[in-house]
């Protein structure tokens, strides 16, 4: 048994902006059926529910009082750290009500950083970490507190996306308690500024991330975002290791969102019911779905230039999210010309099941994707994913081609390059598939038989979380 401390920005189900809570909040349940010990320590914001018992006391922690609180919830254990100064604030886990990150986000998670390295240099009682593991830049900074505190006790960091840096100007280096000894490029020094995730790739024991593609992809100068050189500097410290989904959460059997089924029989109701919540006519075509946020990132631009082919083709799409207002405004107005295009802005999790459960196809056209959960879940309810060929969509999807259609294989159609041509050259395929009822169903049936829990992946973090704490 391995007792291992997570540490992360969000957790599922009290806090959560993406998938990253997910994976968070799934992890614990896969590790313990391998005899391994998860506690998660997470951010007290104002919508974490309070009364925990009071493990830890911080007297000033950037700024104020903390108190580390232990909590049962949801099958969880968790540690939430109090600071009120830092975290029980109105507007969003990151940003305020305006969009503007948290002038204090470096304070924010270099506290929550903090919080971790003294509870492995500490104890809770006669509770210890064999190991930290990190998720994101918000707990990058955990080894320079570590080395502070004379702490030997081993971290792993994963990458969910490598985009967000934690940067933060040199100045910062008092405020943040970091030895200025220590601002180089060996350690959190990138490009004159501080980096928390180039503290966390540098201290880190081992690295992690979600998919194996991603993990080559993240060597390349165009997917990694500046931090390539230090990726490929840990090269043979980086695995892949793809996310899992809560299969028990996400079932189309026992959902309780949705009409339940087990046959595809019982998918047409729920399809019936979603295009009357959306106000969508019966269609001779495809229903795709998209759940997703609004940015350029995850292609919704490429979708605006390209959708025009599936709704020639009899088909529709209904559309969940939020982001880039100029996103927002696009798909509104173009859903007010288009009777088969609907669009609902915000995010709502009992309709994303519905959707996922009444759709024929989810929508995933990212231009980077480290691993995806979307495409995963629509796999389980036999929704067929239509993907961009990177990331985790490359390594959970097996594409329609020919040759995989011959064997009874394919799960899903993939597009590549990631253009708008490419991906109306997809819709088209898409519809093309779809017409045929035979091979359709032959997709739908694949796609519902394919492991997408964390069985495989659990094993993969027992086995890494073993060697890492045996050779600290």
């Amino acid at each position: 048994m391995t007792r291992v401390l997570s540490v992360a920005s969000e957790c599922a189900p009290l806090v959560k902006t993406g998938g990253l809570a997910d994976v968070v909040g799934a992890l614990p349940g896969a590790m313990a059926a391998l005899g391994d010990e998860l506690r998660t320590l997470i951010p007290g914001y104002s919508a974490v529910p309070i009364g925990g018992r009071v493990v830890a006391k911080f007297d000033d922690l950037f700024g104020g009082p903390a108190t580390v609180e232990a909590m049962d919830h949801a099958g969880l254990d968790l540690l939430i750290l109090r600071a009120e100064h830092l975290f029980d604030r109105s507007g969003g886990l990151y940003i305020d009500a305006f969009g503007a990150d948290w002038p204090d986000n470096p304070q924010r998670f270099a506290a929550l950083s903090y919080a971790a390295a003294h509870i492995a240099a500490n104890g809770l009682g006669d509770w210890q970490p064999d190991l930290i593991h990190g998720h994101d830049w918000q707990a990058g900074l955990v080894p320079e507190y570590l080395a502070q505190m004379g702490c030997d006790t081993p971290f792993i960091l994963t990458v969910h996306n490598v985009a967000f840096h934690g940067n933060t100007d040199a100045e910062a280096m008092e405020s943040l308690r970091l030895d200025p000894a220590r601002f180089h490029a060996h350690h959190y020094e990138f490009w004159g500024q501080i980096s928390a995730l180039k503290a966390g790739l540098m201290g880190a024991a081992q690295i992690t991330t979600v998919s194996q593609t991603y993990a080559e992809e993240l060597m390349t100068p165009h997917f990694g975002m500046g931090m390539d050189g230090v990726l490929r500097h840990r090269r043979h410290d980086l695995t892949g290791i793809v996310n899992g989904i809560d299969t028990e959460v996400w079932d189309p059997a026992t959902d309780p969102e949705i009409k339940p089924y087990t046959t595809l029989k019982g998918k047409a109701a729920n399809k019936a019911a979603l295009q009357a919540e959306f106000e969508l006519p019966k269609a001779p075509g495809p229903l795709g779905v998209l759940v997703s946020r609004l940015t350029d990132q995850k292609g919704i631009d490429l979708l605006l230039d390209s959708l025009h082919v599936l709704l020639e083709r009899g088909g529709q799409l209904a559309v969940l999210g939020s982001g880039d207002p100029s996103l927002e405004v696009a798909l509104l107005e173009r859903a007010d010309r288009e009777p088969n295009l609907a669009v609902k802005i915000g995010y709502d999790e009992a309709l994303s099941h519905r959707m996922m459960a009444g759709g024929d196809s989810i929508l995933v056209p990212s231009r980077f994707e480290p691993c995806g959960l979307t495409q995963l879940y629509g796999l389980r309810y036999g929704t067929i994913p239509l993907v961009a060929l990177t990331g985790g969509l490359a390594d959970t999807v097996i594409n329609a081609s020919p040759a995989a259609l011959a064997r009874k294989v394919a799960t899903g159609v993939q597009f590549s390059p990631i253009t708008a041509e490419a991906l109306a050259n997809a819709f088209g395929r898409l519809c093309d598939l779809y017409a045929d009822r035979k091979v359709w169903t032959a997709l739908q049936r694949n796609a519902m038989k394919q492991p997408v829990g964390w069985d495989t992946s659990a094993l993969a973090y027992h086995k890494l979380y073993e060697a890492t704490a045996s050779n600290a």
